[in-house]
């Protein structure tokens, strides 16, 4: 199928490693035009390098970390300096903060900054030039809703899926269309420190009805679909991709 997205520009956050990686790499194989962001700089310059020796769009690098407060700012002026325009918005960048019952002020701030207000800004700084371009895309990145205890990232994801649904009522009438994918078990970096092969295995065999772990290209496909002019009609949605590892019915 051909996603029609040859030519458009994107910014994908978190694209160092896992599924920004992923997600970078297959866009870029539609042809889209590319900025990408993390912490890691190397990493970064090793994914552009990986998509230009593709053949595809040179994607440009911004080192930023994402907790810092001027990260929305700089982010969306070098992407716009860049690329002219960002008419696809991939909201990536976070991490698990598990809590105990009583957790810190200034953690709590963290996770809640890092796993959703610093999103919310860097939309916002473009969200604008969608509307002016009466096209768009906010794809966010988010995790699961039935949290094992506390946890700051859970938290955050909840408002990241509360606070997309009502953007997707705000912006739809621009042709902008604003979505949320919880990843189930997807491979990366921070699966293979946090779980053993042990119980990576146990789990794929008891809890994840396909039999086995996701691969970031496996959410990167769904990511690809929703930036293209295909999914016109898909906004406010939360789409797990976790080969039905949750319970819940929607």
């Amino acid at each position: 199928m051909d996603l029609q997205l040859a030519g458009r520009s994107a910014l994908v956050t978190g694209a160092s490693a896992g599924i920004g990686r992923a997600i970078a790499v297959a866009l870029a194989a539609e042809g889209v035009r590319l900025a990408v962001t993390a912490r890691r700089r190397q990493r970064l310059d090793e994914l552009v390098a990986e998509i230009d020796r593709a053949g595809a769009p040179k994607p440009i690098a911004i080192e930023q970390d994402f907790l810092s407060p001027d990260a929305p700012q700089r982010i969306a002026e070098q992407a716009l300096a860049a690329l002219g325009k960002v008419e696809i918005l991939v909201n990536n960048a976070g991490g698990s903060r598990a809590f105990k019952l009583h957790t810190s002020e200034a953690q709590w701030e963290e996770a809640l900054t890092l796993n959703f207000t610093r999103h919310r800004q860097l939309t916002d700084r473009l969200i604008d030039t969608m509307i002016a371009g009466r096209w768009g895309r906010v794809i966010n990145i988010t995790g699961k809703s039935e949290p094992d205890g506390i946890n700051g990232a859970f938290c955050a994801k909840a408002a990241m899926h509360s606070w997309s649904k009502g953007l997707s009522r705000e912006v739809g009438r621009f042709g902008i269309t604003v979505n949320c994918i919880p990843p189930g078990r997807i491979l990366s970096d921070q699966i293979l420190r946090n779980y053993t092969p042990e119980y990576r295995q146990w789990q794929s065999e008891h809890e994840i009805p396909v039999g086995e772990y996701g691969q970031p290209e496996d959410l990167a496909h769904l990511a690809c679909f929703l930036a293209s002019p295909r999914a016109r009609y898909i906004t406010g949605a939360v789409i797990p991709v976790d080969g039905g590892l949750r319970r819940y019915q929607f």
